[in-house]
């Protein structure tokens, strides 16, 4: 008869695949993908790397599960604060800052699931995170364009350049830093959900407003 892993054995190792995860996450987070090693992950999670290995068996299968499972959160996240809004065009600025405010509060972790160069096996994870954010953005837009709230356009074409411009003027290593006074932060949200909302079509006061209304995590 074959062994059947009781519920308590599949809880726990649920739990040391969370750890691990963790680990990963956290040292993306603090010194980017590259950073991302067995070794290292292994002693942050306090165990041994032969453990890791056991979940995990090379870097790039890390990586790929580390990136499916930040984009998880943050098209969660994305996704509750747009269905949250009053109408269709207030979902779409909602899912855009929402998702703008949580990359720029782990702004390089945002970026080395995005953008940073890592190896090829892990890249099929994040084009995955790519697609599904365009995904996202283009059934908004499509949304508003059908309500009447946004002129004609190509949504499928205008998805990607929404996610263009919340990469590289939130995160990439051309963004400004917004520093540290207080509301710089979500004041570089707002510019850059403002810039998004005006490239769709929405005029310069109507999207203020729709900007000023949205509750930033």
């Amino acid at each position: 008869m074959p062994y059947r892993r009781t519920e308590a054995v599949v809880r726990r190792l649920a739990e040391r695949e969370r750890t691990i995860l963790a680990a990963a996450t956290a040292i993306a987070a603090e010194h980017g993908m590259a950073a991302v090693q067995i070794a290292g992950v292994a002693e942050r999670a306090h165990i041994a790397a032969g453990t890791v290995y056991r979940y995990f068996p090379s870097k790039s299968e890390l990586v790929a599960e580390l990136v499916a499972s930040v984009a998880a959160e943050e098209l969660e996240a994305m996704a509750a604060a747009a269905d949250a809004a009053p109408g269709p065009l207030s979902a779409l600025a909602a899912g855009i800052a929402t998702f703008a405010a949580r990359s720029l509060q782990r702004r390089r972790l945002a970026w080395a699931v995005l953008a940073e160069p890592i190896d090829v096996a892990a890249d099929a994870s994040r084009l995955d995170f790519r697609q599904s954010l365009a995904a996202e953005l283009e059934a908004r837009i499509r949304a508003a364009i059908a309500g009447g709230h946004l002129p004609d356009q190509d949504a499928r074409a205008a998805a990607p350049a929404i996610i263009g411009a919340l990469t590289e003027g939130l995160m990439g290593p051309l963004a400004p830093s917004p520093g540290e006074e207080p509301g710089a932060a979500r004041a570089a949200v707002q510019d850059v959900t403002l810039l998004c909302l005006r490239a769709l079509g929405v005029v310069d006061a109507r999207a203020r407003g729709l900007v000023a209304q949205v509750r930033l995590p």
